[in-house]
């Protein structure tokens, strides 16, 4: 056994000064597009007009920022690359409150330690100088020429850090992580010029507004259709653009957020963003959208994080709250629209669907001289069978001259509809002109599921069922806001055979479901029996409903807020008392339904995101048979 006098170990020492700056690199480093972020907020806090941003290789080879602020002093010059030099912190107290983007006084230093660094500024104090870093070593200050303002140029980045160069992924991956940085920090800053220029393409964002700006970065299609939002409460205003709910995509990429014009990552608001939408956007989407918020810096701590992408509010919940409540009366009030990006999709599925689709390749249509464009086919040959074409006309496809598609009259009906319910036939709306109404007016019904309605400049098709869907959940939404569902009795209460279980979770929840105008209650051992069912949800399969609510309870958990159970048990209810797929429908069943989505809240997407219609320009219809 050892003496314990003779057990070493490795003594404490203070690291070396480069190690250090490697170190803090790291931190603050941690690929090119980080390197650019810290340079152009570098930019902005020197009261730039105008930033101009280069990159190659994915930023790696050279990432170069040029701007027209007020610059560097010459005397200051040395400092500015030294770590914990700043002009933008005066003192401790102001810590408190920061206006400005950076304030640690680890950019340039950070990025001097690991790369290539260039420094040439010139302020209106003085002459131009410059300053070089190579790999953490300072060279002298020496004179130079330039406008004012100042460049940084950063060549062969992580150089000096071999290891951290290895783990980068492909110059291309970073060129659109840089990219989407410069777009990011356009965003925060509309009224500056942006340019970048990427391994030799460039783009230009020029000053302007900040829907200008949107319309840039994101396109003329977002900002055409995006809602604006610009709400103030408790000393925190929210400005944004919000794009169309069924123009959501499956990356969170395209949400953007900025606290007092920081670019932020913050959980907080991104969680509350996406609960704004949660009504009107499937739940592996996200939302299209651009939000500005602005509040007293004493009100946000902004140093939480050495990269300051995340955010600390001092009333977490009143923000999220605010931010919430603001996108869901904002889509709530915007009137029913069909996004542009399902239209185009729509658009290009009909102009693209090759022949083959309709006539089989040894199927040659009958007249088609060889040579015909694939993209369609000669009138009449469509829908011509052949040995492996089962293509068929729909026997709903076109009705007889004269009728519309209808089914058998419905039973006549001694009462008013309840709120939210579509009665067929209730409503007559037949031979109203297309022009009076957004929608339309129907003029057909094909595959027992699709409305087609005329517009004063173009076609509507509607999907009967989720527009339906979507009328039936906002009223008993709003039913339940009241707190005076309207229920109607079941004559024969109907008992409902459940595990016992399941019985237990539903009675648990059955003050929620009241609220909703369904009542239940626990029937022996192994059973519910439903006395009243909610009145917009007309006739339906109730066992089927409650079997799925318990389904549902089970994977809800307890922790839920009441209102986040209560609009999904809407949500399923609506999917259930909803008209069905593949119902027939007269043409003022079809009217008195399009006049409703007219009236709905959100009503072009369904619960669960699908869009509810689908309209096409008369322009774009003409496209498709090429008169255009």
């Amino acid at each position: 056994m050892s003496d314990a006098s003779t057990i070493t170990g490795p003594s404490v020492r203070r690291l070396d000064e480069r190690l250090i700056d490697k170190i803090a690199a790291g931190e603050v480093v941690e690929r090119p597009a980080s390197a650019v972020k810290e340079l152009v907020e570098n930019a902005l806090d020197a009261g730039a007009r105008a930033i101009d941003v280069t990159a190659e290789a994915g930023g790696t080879a050279l990432i170069r920022v040029a701007d027209d602020g007020h610059g560097i002093r010459t005397g200051e010059l040395e400092l500015a690359v030294q770590r914990h030099c700043t002009s933008k912190l005066l003192d401790a107290a102001g810590l408190s409150a920061i206006l400005t983007m950076g304030f640690r006084g680890e950019a340039l230093p950070s990025i001097g330690a690991v790369a290539r660094l260039s420094v040439v500024s010139r302020h209106a104090d003085g002459d131009a100088a410059s300053i070089t870093v190579e790999g953490g070593r300072v060279g002298p200050v020496e004179p130079a020429a330039r406008a004012i303002g100042t460049t940084v140029e950063v060549r062969d980045l992580f150089f000096a850090t071999p290891a951290r160069l290895k783990f980068l992924k492909s110059d291309r991956s970073e060129s659109s992580a840089v990219s989407d940085t410069v777009k990011r920090l356009a965003l925060s800053a509309p009224h500056v010029a942006f340019t970048l220029t990427l391994n030799g393409r460039r783009q230009e964002f020029p000053a302007g507004s900040p829907r200008q700006r949107a319309r840039d970065v994101l396109g003329a299609e977002f900002a055409d259709e995006a809602i604006d939002l610009d709400i103030e409460r408790h000393g925190v205003r929210l400005i944004g653009h919000l794009g169309l709910p069924t123009s959501g995509r499956a990356s969170s990429q395209y949400t953007y957020a900025f606290v007092n014009n920081r670019v932020v990552r913050d959980k907080l608001i991104a969680q509350a963003m996406r609960a704004g939408y949660q009504d009107v956007m499937a739940r592996d989407r996200h939302p299209v959208a651009v939000m500005w918020i602005t509040l007293d810096p004493a009100l946000v701590d902004v140093n939480v994080h050495p990269a300051k992408a995340d955010v600390r509010f001092q009333d977490a919940n009143a923000v999220r709250g605010l931010i919430v409540t603001a996108i869901r009366r904002a889509l709530a009030e915007a009137p029913a629209t069909a996004s542009r990006t399902v239209s185009s999709a729509a658009l290009a599925a009909l102009s693209a669907r090759p022949t083959s689709s309709l006539v089989e390749d040894d199927d040659e249509p009958v007249g088609a001289p060889a040579g015909t464009p694939q993209g369609f086919s000669e009138p009449g040959t469509a829908y011509r069978s052949g040995p492996r074409s089962h293509a068929r006309p729909s026997p709903m496809m076109y009705p007889p001259r004269g009728r519309a598609f209808h089914s058998a009259p419905p039973p006549p009906r001694t009462s008013a509809p309840a709120p939210g319910e579509w009665v067929p036939g209730h409503d007559d709306a037949a031979g109203e002109p297309a022009g009076d109404h957004p929608l339309g007016a129907a003029v057909a019904q094909v595959h027992g599921n699709y409305i087609l309605a005329q517009t004063s400049d173009g076609l509507v098709v509607v999907d009967q069922h989720a527009a339906h869907e979507r009328i039936v959940y906002e009223a008993l939404k709003a039913s339940a806001a009241t707190r005076e569902p309207a229920a109607q009795g079941l004559l024969i209460p109907e008992v409902v055979e459940l595990p016992v279980e399941d019985v237990d979770r539903l009675a648990e929840h059955a003050g929620t479901f009241a609220r909703l105008g369904l009542t239940l209650e626990p029937f022996g051992a192994g059973a519910v029996v439903v006395r009243e069912t909610p009145a917009a949800l007309g006739n339906f399969d109730i066992a089927r409903l409650v079997r799925t609510l318990a389904d549902e309870i089970a994977d809800w958990g307890s922790a839920g807020a009441l209102e986040a159970r209560l609009d999904h048990a809407a949500a399923t209810m609506a999917c259930y008392g909803s008209v069905r797929s593949g119902r027939q429908l007269k043409v003022d069943e079809m009217n008195a339904l399009l006049r409703q989505i007219e009236t709905t809240p959100s009503a072009g997407q369904c619960n669960h995101g699908r869009p509810t219609f689908v309209s096409l320009t008369l322009a774009e219809i003409e496209k498709l048979f090429e008169r255009r």
